[in-house]
């Protein structure tokens, strides 16, 4: 599986801070709704409602994973009037969402057919 060349690649060894941060980072990615949000806004900033309709969870359970993705400082907000709108904060948290799908549509187009 290949993720990225090697010109991408961290350029020096991690420390526990970095791994840390990383795996909190992965651990928010984790969640399927989440993800889901957050592939939303990749393609640019959107309010709760345009993406409780992208995700199809109810919208209770968007605005709390919004608030977890907001304090853990991968999206921000913005007022526009009533409403908050919502961005990735970004472009490294976007090429690590598209980089797991990849990954993802690769394992699917590797798996065995179904007889």
């Amino acid at each position: 599986m290949h993720l990225s060349s090697a010109h991408d690649a961290h350029p020096r060894t991690p420390g526990e801070e970095q791994f840390a941060l990383a795996a909190e980072l992965l651990a928010l990615l984790g969640d399927r709704t989440r993800l889901t949000l957050l592939h939303a806004l990749t393609a640019g900033e959107a309010d709760v409602t345009t993406l409780t309709e992208a995700c199809g969870a109810a919208r209770p359970a968007v605005s709390q994973h919004l608030a977890r993705l907001r304090l853990a400082g991968l999206v921000d907000t913005r007022k526009a009037g009533r409403r908050v709108i919502y961005s990735l904060r970004d472009g490294h948290l976007r090429r690590l969402v598209d980089e797991a799908l990849n990954v993802a549509d690769h394992r699917l187009s590797d798996r065995p057919p179904h007889d």
